[in-house]
């Protein structure tokens, strides 16, 4: 029994604990942030003829403080501005504000490229340089390094005359940096300079001027001019060019050190709408919400209806399922997969044991005599030292040898950082179960290779098995024709699609491993500090460098079909897409070693060429959307925030997200105890989709392929006839499901063709 004094104790505790935590909650109410506000115009109080003096009148009823950072008037309509929680519920109480949203910061997803893709090969469908020069490309990232040859006009005419943007000038950045390639640049810092106050212009630029390299690294792999004898470091030498070579671009600077923070982009989108831009694309990523709380998404609506094709990176959270990022169905999300070349190096160890690891270090090498080998996990006095963590390596221990680091826990260019510091003239960098056999290489700073799992685990155990082991390490080379390829990368985002699981996503994947593309001046190819070296152009991964070439493949297909909306040149890209190799075998993932699925891949990995001249198209309305979102049984007021237009469901109308005219299919299944009274072994589900005609008068036949028995086919009609271009002609595809466990997943296929063209849809099934 605990004594009266312990008792006392034990009250007072808990009284310290609950007021402390009633004066944080205090705190946290008291305590401003960014809020974007989303108004219905429409409902604009009659006692206001401006709307500018309603959002301030607005402000000023519920903050004696607060101001207006940006006011929005393309992709939303309203504002963004600092208040406390208190201040923000009030202000979603008045009158024609549809809804407060708390600002979301959003991070980045981070040649051989245009020969890989088939962009090589000279074709009459390809458009014609002065069409493609009337397309503009805008890039939302961390802004540009004009100076780059990437960014030379030669060749190319006017600027379009219905361009409306601008070179903003700032910090190491004037009119003069823009040209009739790189036609605007623009930043947006508001909301990020009233989250960390104003920007220290000796870390980084108050501009459009690239401090960190990425968006410089988009925006060439999306239109980069040509440029001819391009590397880093004598790697991957060639010709350099964006996949739409003659497209215009348009930067957008959003994302700075601090991240990329949802007001700037909004402000960004806004921008690029009202100047003009084509294509919108965006290699970052934030939270996942409804669409209604997602500003990306509200913002990507506007645009497409606008007539803009919007693509953003599916995200690097894979290989765990639902991963997925920026999932609404009106933008186009990309994964991402390999290139077939590889950057080797050779591996030796003291039992004469040969592997292979992949390396961009071009400095001295060591010599040719094996030198000590050691674990970090073993030379450490720390839990960080078998990832090679900061501080985390015994210096006496580590001096002279090449130091085994795991992959995980801290950029890997910093674990070189780490062994360096600490001694080591070498580093092997090992896959741990997260990463597989999937290889990324990179610039190091001290002779290094990257290896995967299996070679990382056989080190290991060489290490542990000998009392003094050694290796060398050999040096880097450029290796073309890598097969197979591609392949899935294992850190690309995977579905099922975590909001709406009855749409497919990711839509699609493009290269995104080791892409070779243009690079800022400011930071060396690692992108730390301590690198000296300065190059035009860097080899780096991510969903980051996947996003940027489906941008310039849509840019491409714009240009040869201006007249198709968004979501014609989509499923353009999407149903010429291939699952499969030359050979027949199904496109590997990395992250498995067996076949990928339609949850890693989408509809396929792009294919350009063909994606000129699909046959068919799933073609979509603003009208399709509107009533995608009344599937998802949104209210007038969720809608509206969506998509500000006042739309309200038909009563009268069934609306169902198997009939989303979408040019993949996703068929969520219960279980049979899942269903009302649990006894249903078998249910009917019918998908209906409509396809539009983009090419001469002919008729297509369907075929079905299945992987599994559980769930039966059918298409009506089984043949659709054309008889002139833009036709429309629909048919149903009906479902007949039998119950399995929870958890279970399958996939199948749908392909329409006239012998010429094959429009192929992926369809994935799930159990629930």
């Amino acid at each position: 029994m605990k004594s009266p004094k312990f008792k006392l104790v034990e009250i007072f505790l808990f009284l310290s604990l609950y007021y402390a935590c009633i004066a944080a909650e205090e705190k946290i109410q008291k305590a401003k942030r960014t809020y974007i506000v989303h108004v219905d115009k429409s409902n604009m109080p009659e006692t206001f003829t401006d709307r500018a003096l309603w959002y301030d009148s607005s402000l000023k009823s519920v903050s004696d403080s607060a101001s207006v950072l940006y006011r929005y008037e393309n992709v939303v309509h309203g504002y963004s501005t600092m208040l406390t929680t208190e201040e923000a519920e009030a202000l979603g109480e008045q009158p024609g504000i549809l809804s407060v949203l708390p600002e979301v910061i959003y991070e980045l997803h981070t040649t051989r490229t245009p020969e890989f893709l088939g962009l090589g090969k000279s074709t009459t469908l390809f458009p014609a340089s002065d069409s493609m020069g009337e397309v503009i490309v805008g890039i939302l990232d961390t802004g540009v390094w004009a100076e780059l040859k990437s960014f030379d006009d030669s060749g190319l005419g006017p600027v379009p005359s219905r361009w409306k943007g601008e070179c903003q000038v700032g910090k190491n950045f004037s009119a003069s940096s823009c040209n009739r390639k790189l036609i605007g640049a623009k930043f947006f810092s508001k909301g990020y300079e009233v989250a960390f106050g104003p920007i220290d212009e000796t870390m980084e630029s108050r501009s459009p001027r690239d401090d960190d390299g990425h968006g410089t690294h988009t925006a060439t792999t999306a239109a980069g001019s040509v440029v001819p004898s391009a590397n880093l470091l004598g790697y991957a030498s060639g010709t350099a060019r964006g996949m739409a070579s003659h497209a215009r671009v348009a930067v957008y600077k959003v994302c700075w050190l601090g991240g990329c923070f949802g007001s700037d982009i909004v402000a960004a989108m806004d921008a690029a709408v009202a100047d003009g831009v084509d294509v919108l694309s965006m290699s970052i990523g934030g939270g996942l919400s409804e669409y209604y709380s997602d500003t990306v998404a509200i913002g990507a609506f506007t645009a497409a209806a606008n007539g803009i094709f919007v693509s953003c990176s599916a995200g690097n959270g894979g290989p765990i399922p639902s991963s997925l990022s920026n999932v609404a169905p009106w933008i186009t999300t990309v994964g991402a997969g390999t290139l077939d070349r590889d950057f080797p190096a050779s591996i030796t160890l003291g039992n004469n044991e040969l592997h292979s690891g992949v390396t961009l270090y071009n400095g001295k090498q060591l010599s040719d005599s094996m030198v000590p080998l050691v674990y970090g996990g073993n030379v450490s006095n720390s839990s960080g030292g078998a990832l090679c963590m900061a501080g985390s390596l015994i210096p006496e221990k580590v001096a002279r040898k090449i130091v085994v680091c795991d992959r995980g826990g801290s950029a890997r260019v910093q674990k070189g950082v780490v062994v360096k510091d600490a001694g080591g003239i070498g580093m092997i960098l090992t896959n741990t179960d997260t990463f597989g056999e999937e290889l990324v290489a990179d610039a190091h700073l001290l002779p290094s290779a990257a290896v995967g799992q299996k070679t990382g685990d056989a080190i290991k155990k060489y290490i542990s098995s000998t009392r003094n082991p050694t290796a060398k390490i050999g040096p880097g080379t450029t290796k073309l024709g890598v097969q197979p390829s591609p392949v899935v990368a294992a850190f690309s985002s995977r579905g099922p699609n975590p909001v709406t699981p009855a749409i497919l996503k990711p839509d699609i994947i493009a290269p995104g491993v080791n892409i070779l593309a243009g690079w800022t001046g400011a930071v060396g190819p690692t992108g730390l500090q301590s690198d000296p070296r300065h190059v035009n152009f860097n080899i780096i991964s991510g969903t980051s460098m996947s996003c940027p070439h489906v941008s310039g493949l849509a840019a491409i297909v714009k240009a040869a079909h201006p007249e198709w909306s968004p979501a014609a040149i989509k499923s353009a890209l999407m149903t010429t897409a291939y699952t499969a190799y030359k050979t027949g075998q199904k496109i590997e993932d990395v992250a498995t070693g067996g076949p990928a699925t339609p949850f890693d891949y989408g509809a396929g990995h792009a294919d350009p060429v063909a994606a000129l001249d699909p046959g068919l198209v799933y073609d979509a309305t603003v009208d399709d959307y509107l009533g995608f979102l009344c599937a998802l049984n949104y209210t007038p007021n969720q809608i509206k925030s969506t998509t500000h237009r006042g739309f309200t469901c038909q009563t009268s109308k069934k609306y169902t997200l198997g009939d989303f005219n979408y040019p993949s299919f996703s068929v969520p299944l219960e279980t049979a105890s899942g269903r009302r009274g649990g006894t249903d072994s078998s249910s009917i589900i019918k998908y209906t989709r409509t396809l539009t005609n983009v090419g001469a008068p002919t008729t297509y036949k369907v075929s079905l392929y299945s992987q599994t028995q559980a769930v039966k086919m059918s298409v009506e009609p089984e043949t659709l006839s054309f008889k002139a271009q833009y036709e429309k002609k629909s048919y149903t595809v009906t479902f007949k499901t039998s119950s399995m466990p929870s958890g279970t997943t399958s996939f199948a296929r749908l392909e329409w063709s006239d012998g010429k063209h094959i429009v192929g849809s992926p369809i994935a099934f799930s159990w629930t």
